[in-house]
């Protein structure tokens, strides 16, 4: 598997933990939308794309299914973030 792609856009809330919303493209074929970048207290994260189910919980609806492959999408769709940042900041 491959990441062939990656978009982020800046959510403009200040002081919201809620920093972008990005998207992927795998092997030039398959696009996941909706991947959030949230600042938590032990830094950035990402959340994947998810739904509310009927006893209030939210379940995701695309997601890793190994450690590995998460920790390579969130150091990815996190540095994508920090360079967005950068170059609006300058």
């Amino acid at each position: 598997m491959e990441i062939t792609d990656i978009r982020v856009r800046l959510v403009n809330k200040e002081d919201a933990k809620l920093k972008a919303v990005a998207s992927i493209t795998i092997d030039d074929s398959i696009v996941v939308h909706d991947i959030k970048v949230i600042n938590g207290k032990d830094g950035y994260f990402i959340s994947m794309p998810s739904r509310k189910v009927a006893d209030g919980n939210y379940k995701d609806i695309v997601h890793p299914i190994k450690t590995e492959v998460r920790e390579m999408l969130k150091e990815r769709i996190i540095a994508e973030y920090e360079k967005l940042l950068a170059s609006e900041n300058n």
